[in-house]
């Protein structure tokens, strides 16, 4: 039996479909490659392009692969662009989700993973440790967009031989520590993305948003958790799934947090440089601190992270980012041997 990864060329879909293979299951990609990258998918998987919302693209992918579980990561995930295009995001998000849960259903295939996010809890969030159980209340389109999705999944199961487990992401960061795919989007403006590409000299500074809050240092605290133990829960909850279990919607994190400025010394800690901070106002909507409760995942699910570690953390994203630059020159430098080759 098969496992589909849609959205298997993105950041987080791309270290899952690695770890899928390394774990000896048959791995099939579906991506459209929006803001993924073809060459981010090993070639042992089966790729299809195409959109995860295309029904006759669902229809060829079933027909032609014994998929017996669904790990669904694609959709869209900037929260800006969700306020300024939000139904793109009831679209990309929502209805395809339902699309895609509608076809496994019809297909037979019992067994989904769904990828949501802290986003649903809102300012609800509340000022220390998120529990599944705090109030959803998200405040922009993407988060309503992925708590929709979540409610089509528990009503879709109530009514169907069809089950699921919701996974609920903090702070993803980090990339695989053997090098093979990371965080490849450019503009994309993950914190320790953005600290790491100051001290590589790619950015002449980075922002700090607040430093009035009630934390020790004054900036805000977020629950970082590295994306290979992400997947990892994700396995955990398919091998959970495999054995019968029943619905449920889990946190992934760390249960503890640092605070802006505690990542940023890291990344100059770990990479032996310095850079420059700009100290700006707080942003509208941000928390003093979000940390997970992820209790849940590790009881039920069995989770046991194994890269808790800040630094660890920070120094695979430096790797992957150095990795990532060197690649881009290199293809540049490629690219126009070849135009000078050819003029």
């Amino acid at each position: 039996m098969a496992v589909l990864v849609t959205g298997g060329a993105g950041y987080i879909g791309s270290h899952m479909v690695w770890a899928l293979l390394d774990a000896g299951e048959e791995v099939v990609v579906l991506d459209r490659l929006s803001s993924g990258f073809r060459w981010a998918v090993p070639d042992a998987a089966r790729f299809y392009f195409g959109d995860v919302g295309d029904r006759e693209t669902l229809k060829r992918v079933f027909a032609e692969n014994s998929i017996d579980a669904i790990l669904h990561f694609a959709g869209s995930i900037v929260v800006p662009q969700s306020v300024a295009h939000p139904l793109e995001y009831y679209e990309n998000n929502t209805s395809k989700t339902g699309v895609l849960a509608a076809a496994a259903i019809e297909a037979g295939i019992k067994h989904f993973v769904f990828s949501s996010t802290a986003a649903v809890y809102g300012d609800e969030a509340g000022e220390g440790l998120v529990r599944e159980t705090n109030p959803t209340v998200p405040k922009n389109p993407y988060g309503q967009s992925k708590l929709m999705s979540e409610m089509m999944l528990r009503d879709a199961a109530r009514a169907h031989d069809f089950r699921y487990v919701v996974l609920r992401y903090f702070n993803v960061a980090g990339a695989d520590p053997k090098g093979r795919t990371g965080l490849s989007t450019e503009g994309a403006t993950h914190l320790i993305k953005l600290a790491c590409e100051a001290a590589l000299g790619r950015r002449s500074s980075i922002d700090v948003y607040g430093t009035d809050y009630s934390t020790p240092d004054g900036t805000g605290v977020r629950d970082y958790i590295h994306v290979s133990d992400l997947v990892e829960a994700h396995l955990n909850a398919l091998s959970y799934l495999r054995r019968g279990g029943d619905p449920i919607t889990a946190n992934c994190g760390y249960g503890a947090g640092y605070s802006v400025l505690q990542v940023i010394e890291s990344v100059k800690r770990v990479h032996g440089t310095d850079f420059p901070v700009r100290f700006c106002p707080r942003r509208p909507g941000d928390s003093a601190a979000v940390i997970a409760d992820s209790t849940l995942a590790r009881r039920l699910l069995g989770w046991k992270p194994k890269l808790n570690s800040l630094d660890r953390i920070v120094m695979t994203a430096l790797e992957w980012e150095s990795n990532l630059w060197a690649k881009r020159e290199g293809d540049l430098a490629a690219i126009h041997r070849k135009l000078v080759a050819n003029f």
